[in-house]
């Protein structure tokens, strides 16, 4: 069996574009946190942070929707395109354990 390292379906392409853009728009949230909003304390729920940190709280809602988006992507284009390319295995891996992270601070708050 041969391995195949980049998506060759549309919809492959798109799963692998979407879990790069996740870290981006988390890293772009965390800038924000440090130059923006250093003296501005976090909000107790989500909505509470979008109305005192913006700029913090949309990349990083954006970057989570990237990640689950990345993995719903993937199962399909695994499923019913039967993508077989490494990169896209990786990406739906790491829009599941981003799914499971989500989960936990659900369930499990601290």
């Amino acid at each position: 069996m041969k391995l195949i390292f980049s998506p060759k379906t549309k919809l492959g392409k798109w799963t692998v574009a979407l879990i790069i853009l996740m870290p981006l728009f988390f890293f772009l949230g965390s800038l924000a946190v440090n130059s923006l909003y250093g003296s501005v304390a976090a909000g107790r729920t989500i909505l509470e942070d979008i109305g005192k940190r913006p700029l913090v709280a949309f990349p990083m809602l954006l970057g989570m929707a990237f990640g689950i988006s990345a993995f719903i992507f993937g199962i399909i284009s695994i499923a019913k395109k039967k993508e077989r390319a490494f990169l896209v295995y990786i990406s739906t891996l790491i829009g599941f354990l981003l799914i499971l992270f989500l989960l936990a601070e659900i369930l499990y708050p601290h």
